[in-house]
C-alpha cells in the first residue's frame, strides 16, 4: 500500500486469512515463503519494482512481490510471467516440496502450471472465489473469458489438493483428491476480546451494527446507508470500517443521517474491539445466482466475535451457525431495514455461534486440518 497505488484491491480480509493460514502451517513445522503479485489497480504508464516486504507479519516468513506493469492487456500477462519467474528463482535458492495458491489468477495459474509441469511439485488450490461466474453468478463471455475459464479448468484438474470456502467450490475439484472445507480463521484477538467463549450470550455488547470490508458497489454499502435510514430504532448506531473508491461518495450519502460513523481504516485491534461490542455485524453484498460462489472471510469473523449476522445468502452453511444469521433474498434498502428491525426486536444477539467458530475454525483446529490435509497430499504423491 505505501509503494504501489490499490485503493480497490485492499483485500483486506483476503492479507489476514493468508496471514492466519500461513501462521497455523508454522505452527506445525513448516518453513513458508510468500509470493505476490502485489496488484496495482489503475492502468497507467509505469513499472513498479519488485521486492521484499520489510515489515512482515512473522519474521520467518517472507514475503516477496513481484513487478507490476499496469499496462492495459499487457498487465496479466506480465504479471503471469514476473511471478512464475520470481518462484523459480526462489525454488533455485531453496527448493519448495510444495506450491499453495490462493485463486486463480494469471500469475497464479502461471506458477501452478509451472510447478505441476516442470517440477512435479504438488499444487494445493485455495479457492475462495468461483473462477467461471462473477460475483452476482453470470458467466462471462468472450475471447479472454473463454481463455481463461479454460485454464482455471486445467489448474483444477492438475490440483494435488483442494481447500475451498464452500461446497460449491468443492464440488469442482476432481473427486480422487484430498479436500477441506475451509470457511475462514479464527484469530486469537478476536477469541481473547470475546472472553474466550466464557461470556454469557450478548454480554458487554452495544447498540451496534457493523459493516467491515472494501468500499465497492458489490457490497451493498450504499444499500446498507439507504436502509439504517429508514429504521426507526433510537440508540442504535451504524459503524462502518474499512476503505475504497466509493467511500467518499457513501459518505455523502450518509451525511444526513445520525448515527451513521465512518472509522476508515482501521488497526487490527480497533476492528476487533468494534467487532465484538457489536450486537450486529451485516454482509449486504450483492445476492448470487449461485449461492455459495463466494463466502465472505468477515462472517466467520462476525460470528467468532458473538455477533448476530445479518446477510444476503451464503451457500449450504452448517446448521450451527445457520441458526445464527438471518437471511435477505436481496439487498433492496426496504428489505435490509426489515432484517435489522427483526433482530433488533427479536434480540437475536442473545444466541450466538462463537464456540461452535471457536471449535472448528480456531487456529489450532485449522492447523491440524490443514497439517493432515499436506500429509494426504505427499502420501498420494509418494
Amino acid at each position: 500500500m505505501k509503494q504501489r497505488p490499490s485503493l480497490r484491491n485492499l483485500s483486506l480480509s483476503n492479507k489476514v486469512k493468508i496471514e492466519l493460514v500461513s501462521q497455523a502451517l508454522r505452527a506445525r513445522g513448516h518453513d513458508l515463503v510468500i509470493i505476490s503479485p502485489g496488484e496495482v489497480d489503475r492502468n497507467e504508464f509505469k513499472y513498479y519494482a519488485g521486492f521484499q516486504e520489510p515489515e512482515s507479519f512473522h519474521p520467518d516468513i517472507p514475503i516477496h512481490y513481484a513487478s507490476s506493469v499496469p499496462v492495459r492487456f499487457l498487465n496479466g500477462l506480465w504479471s503471469r510471467w514476473r511471478m512464475v519467474r520470481l518462484f523459480r528463482a526462489l525454488h533455485r535458492q531453496s527448493p519448495f516440496d510444495l506450491m499453495i495458491i490462493f485463486n486463480m489468477k494469471p500469475g497464479n495459474i502461471g506458477c501452478a502450471s509451472y510447478a505441476t509441469r516442470r517440477l512435479g511439485l504438488p499444487v494445493i488450490l485455495e479457492y475462495e472465489d468461483d473462477s467461471f461466474v462473477d460475483i452476482v453468478g453470470r458467466s462471462a463471455v468472450g475471447f479472454k473469458a473463454r481463455h481463461h475459464r479454460n485454464s482455471c479448468q486445467q489448474t483444477l484438474r492438475v490440483s494435488s489438493g483442494g481447500i475451498a470456502v464452500s461446497p460449491h467450490l468443492l464440488s469442482q475439484f476432481p473427486p480422487e483428491i484430498p479436500k477441506l472445507l475451509l470457511r475462514g480463521v479464527v484469530s486469537g484477538d478476536i477469541l481473547d476480546g470475546n472472553g474466550n467463549g466464557n461470556r454469557l450470550p450478548g454480554e458487554g455488547k452495544k447498540n451496534l451494527i457493523v459493516y467491515s470490508g472494501t468500499h465497492n458497489d458489490a457490497n451493498g454499502i450504499a444499500q446498507l446507508i439507504q436502509g439504517f435510514s429508514r429504521l426507526n430504532q433510537p440508540g442504535w448506531e451504524l459503524h462502518i470500517t474499512g476503505h475504497g473508491e466509493k467511500t467518499e461518495e457513501f459518505k455523502k450519502l450518509a451525511a444526513s443521517v445520525s448515527g451513521i460513523v465512518f472509522h476508515g481504516l482501521v488497526s487490527r485491534q480497533e476492528l476487533v474491539s468494534l467487532l465484538c461490542s457489536a450486537r450486529i455485524c451485516v454482509n449486504p453484498q450483492i445476492s448470487s445466482l449461485t449461492p455459495g460462489n463466494v463466502f465472505p472471510f468477515k462472517v466467520i469473523e462476525y460470528l467468532a466475535a458473538g455477533a448476530h449476522v445479518i446477510s444476503t445468502p451464503l451457500g449450504g452453511l452448517e446448521k450451527e451457525m445457520e441458526r445464527n444469521i438471518s437471511y435477505m433474498p436481496d439487498n433492496d434498502p426496504p428489505t435490509i431495514e426489515a432484517a435489522l428491525e427483526r433482530a433488533i426486536r427479536g434480540r437475536m444477539w442473545e444466541n450466538n455461534a462463537a464456540r461452535y467458530v471457536e471449535a472448528t475454525y480456531g487456529q489450532d483446529a485449522v492447523a491440524q486440518s490443514l497439517h493432515a490435509l499436506l500429509g494426504q497430499v505427499m502420501a498420494r504423491r509418494a
